[in-house]
């Protein structure tokens, strides 16, 4: 199956899928079973860029409470030099004192040797139950294992091993076809559960032999983040521990300019990834069945976002999308609950492109063609407020039985 599945992420015309996988030039990683999980899975796994010259962006949730490995790595980031990343599942290591700050920095320390670089080039991800001890001693020992199992097609053990509840590993492989010349570009992710990031994805690596800037690099990550795992909801919780790394080895001499043609077509070959990745992970959300994307126009661009958030987030809204039920009249409540107070707004609400709802009121439909849209795997809904100027959108999941049956036995 196409990597690009979705019909609202076109693949570029210069991008292509590589299907022999594998990381780019300069690239190697593991995953192992480090035993944090009791499952006996694997849920280590170690990321490591070879060249020096290796520059790097990242983003980090940003929760007024922030997990430990958030803490000790968004220091380290702020250079652009990441080499090397040491991401678990099974334990957060969030609200868990300075006892977790410290296990972070000895995760982080255990990287850099298993690594062969300085320790100040290492961030650390972890990802799993809140307010649980990191059992260190599991974690230290994975990493030396994990060091010999290095490979540069080690993508999909990394990948993996950074699963918590999502169904399926999230990666991709590219080849991007620039002026310059081709490069590589792949990318490891997770997240099914606690999804409504805030400048930041769940956990997200992505990897390019592309030559890059520091400055290069962050600008291309910060403008596509923005555009694609900002814009995902599976429950509307944000995350301790959102996590998003590019790392950029150079190994394929292809340098890429600021503002040429080269840094238009990596960064479009980046947002048709991210904004891939971002769906499985809506697709994965913890027993979901369908996909939203909710589009709002029109108001200010404060008005859009609250009103595509209300949709997308509304427990009315995500269990009739399970149902396949195209009952509009919950999503004009939703827009009503996000603009409170306000005068009766003549706003408009369509549905796989038919219209339901104009100026105040309903309107007649061909209501067999609409119960047959909203059951395909894909919904649209098109909120059109007064005036012109503002757009938003937002992606989201269904909510079914079994994502109240996973989380009320998260623990147990």
């Amino acid at each position: 199956m196409s990597f690009f599945a979705s019909r609202w992420v076109p693949r570029p015309a210069h991008v292509r899928e590589d299907d022999r996988g594998g990381l780019p030039r300069g690239f190697r990683a593991a995953g192992v079973a480090a035993h944090v999980k009791a499952s006996g899975e694997k849920d280590l796994g170690l990321l490591v860029a070879d060249a020096p010259e290796t520059v790097s962006a990242a983003r980090f949730t940003r929760s007024g409470v922030l997990a430990a490995p958030v803490i000790v790595s968004r220091e380290r980031a702020e250079v652009g030099r990441l080499r090397a990343i040491v991401a678990n599942s099974g334990n957060a290591n969030a609200a868990t004192g300075s006892e977790g700050v410290d296990d972070a920095l000895a995760t982080q320390a255990a990287g850099a040797a298993a690594a062969g670089v300085d320790q100040l080039h290492v961030a650390v991800a972890s990802t799993g139950v809140i307010g649980v001890p990191l059992p260190l001693d599991r974690v230290l020992a994975g990493i030396e294992e994990a060091r010999g199992e290095l490979r540069t097609d080690g993508d999909r053990d990394f990948a993996e091993a950074i699963r918590t509840t999502d169904r399926f590993a999230k990666r991709a492989s590219l080849v991007v076809e620039l002026p310059s010349g081709d490069v590589r570009l792949t990318a490891q992710c997770k997240g099914a559960g606690m999804i409504q990031p805030n400048f930041a994805t769940m956990l997200c690596f992505v990897q390019t032999d592309a030559l890059l800037e520091p400055e290069t690099a962050d600008l291309l990550l910060g403008v596509t983040v923005k555009r694609s795992f900002d814009r995902i909801s599976v429950d509307g919780q944000l995350s301790t521990n959102d996590t998003v790394v590019l790392m950029a080895s150079g190994a394929s001499g292809v340098k890429v300019e600021p503002l040429s043609e080269d840094e238009l077509r990596l960064g479009e070959a980046l947002d048709a990834l991210l904004r891939q990745l971002a769906l499985l992970i809506v697709a994965d959300g913890e027993g979901a069945g369908r996909i939203g994307r909710v589009v709002v126009s029109g108001g200010d661009q404060e008005s859009v976002e609250r009103v595509a958030r209300e949709v997308a987030n509304s427990p009315l809204v995500k269990t009739a999308l399970n149902g396949g039920d195209p009952n509009w009249g919950r999503i004009a409540q939703a827009v009503g609950g996000a603009l409170l107070d306000r005068s009766p707004l003549p706003f408009d609400i369509a549905i796989e492109g038919v219209t339901v709802f104009a100026d105040g009121g309903a309107l007649r439909f061909d209501q067999d063609a609409l119960n047959a849209a909203v059951r395909r795997d894909e919904v649209e809904y098109v909120v059109a407020l007064p005036g012109e100027g503002a757009e938003t959108e937002v992606f989201f999941s269904d909510l079914g039985h079994e994502y109240v049956t996973i989380n009320a036995e998260y623990t147990t």
